[in-house]
């Protein structure tokens, strides 16, 4: 069985890319959205790459709503997960781990300032 491995390289102008490499064959992808096959999808051999293909998705509008939407690559013969990735949209930030995560990284910045400029008023 073929290795095969899809890694993101970017999404620019609502287009999904990345780079396929396997040590087979062209597999034949497919992207699922909420089970449904997403249209549109591009795999290109890379010139001068033997096993290396460029990858493309346009991400339509039309999917895009309230909340987390996931999209899953995977090898549709096998039906093996290759990579997914998910867009937020209409989420609150202070709703969101990452926001809480920057939150706490500024208070404990704050309180180690505090902290420093406390021991040098003590000491001197």
């Amino acid at each position: 069985m073929a290795e095969i491995k899809l890694t993101k390289t970017r999404v620019r102008a609502g287009v999904w890319e990345g780079i396929l490499s396997t040590d087979g064959s062209k597999p034949q992808l497919e992207v699922l959205h909420l089970e449904q096959k997403m249209p549109g999808l591009s795999v290109t051999d890379v010139a001068g790459q033997s096993g290396t293909y460029a990858v493309r998705l346009p991400i339509p509008a039309t999917v895009l709503s309230e909340g987390v939407q996931t999209f899953l690559f995977r090898d549709a013969a096998t039906g093996e997960k290759l990579t997914h990735f998910t867009i937020i949209t209409g989420v609150a930030m202070e709703d969101d781990l990452r926001a809480e995560i920057d939150l706490l990284r500024a208070e404990l910045d704050m309180l180690k300032r505090a902290f420093r400029r406390h021991c040098l008023e003590t000491m001197g």
